[in-house]
């Protein structure tokens, strides 16, 4: 048993609202990061945000990326974290390329840094190629002759949704709705994550098509709830609204989310994804 409390040096920081509690475990790494990650991401008795990311060495990139959701799950893959992944490489630990490689638990992922004052603003990632085949995803929902569930009737709650299926490194479901501001996300969020037909559980986009350039999204991540931003949903989105046929293949789509914007394009080969990153404080916990 520790005779006292440890100090936990963190940086928080956000990509359009999607906050999480950044630990350098470049030199040395953390024990229970899960039980951590509960504690410190707790907005009323910790420092507040939507999981922690231990920045590792790795022995295939530049910096490997372990994140943890609210409630203690690991997670695959944070596309809004991983910018900040970069910022902090660049910015702090003063690893000056303006392109990188993390390692992630979904694979190894491009990153292309964009500065000003030689300050990081915003970075695009190659979040790779998304992943359509129903039971790679995973889903049990039936996909078409090749394997892909666009559109299919899903009751969940007692309504109807369709749903687009899409793995971005983790699981998400996409529907469309024209009460994406008004729906409750609470009462249906949990509905979807939990629905069987998700064996993994999902992330849920609830999508508004404005245009064919314009989508605006909400989201319920797994383990977390509704965030301001999910990357990865965003990137799920596009996807989706190219497979229904709303957006077209290798252009720039703005996805509005809570937080702010990102710009996804969706190409035969990748999912390209823009956004900012920004510090907002750095300080000390004890645990």
């Amino acid at each position: 048993m520790r005779d006292k409390k440890r100090k936990i040096r963190f940086t928080k920081m956000q990509g359009i609202g999607n906050d999480y509690i950044y630990i350098d475990c470049l030199e040395n790494m953390i024990s229970s990061p899960e039980s951590l990650s509960v504690y410190m991401s707790d907005r009323h008795f910790g420092v507040g945000g939507d999981g922690i990311v231990l920045i590792a060495p790795s022995k295939v990139a530049d910096a490997r990326m372990i994140m943890f959701n609210l409630d203690g799950s690991e997670g695959m893959m944070c596309g809004n974290a991983i910018r900040c992944v970069g910022k902090y490489m660049y910015d702090i630990a003063g690893h000056k390329k303006k392109h990188m490689t993390i390692e992630t638990k979904s694979g190894i992922k491009k990153l292309r840094i964009m500065t000003s004052g030689d300050v990081v603003v915003r970075v695009e990632v190659d979040m790779g190629k998304a992943i359509l085949n129903a039971p790679e995803i995973p889903t049990t929902l039936k996909g078409d002759d090749e394997g892909k569930v666009v559109s299919v009737p899903l009751n969940v709650a007692g309504e109807e949704y369709k749903v687009t299926c899409v793995s971005m490194g983790n699981p998400h479901a996409v529907v469309y709705t024209d009460k994406v501001d008004t729906m409750d996300l609470t009462k249906i969020g949990p509905s979807f994550e939990y629905d069987p037909v998700f064996p993994e559980r999902v992330n849920t986009e609830f999508i508004k098509v404005i245009d064919d350039h314009t989508l605006k999204m909400r989201v319920w991540e797994r383990g977390s709830g509704e965030t301001m931003a999910c990357g990865t949903g965003a990137c799920a989105a596009v996807v989706a609204s190219c497979l229904n046929g709303f957006c077209k293949k290798n252009e720039d789509i703005r996805v509005i989310l809570r937080g702010g914007d990102l710009v996804i394009r969706y190409t035969d080969d990748t999912v390209y994804m823009t956004g900012n990153c920004s510090l907002v404080f750095t300080g000390e916990m004890e645990i």
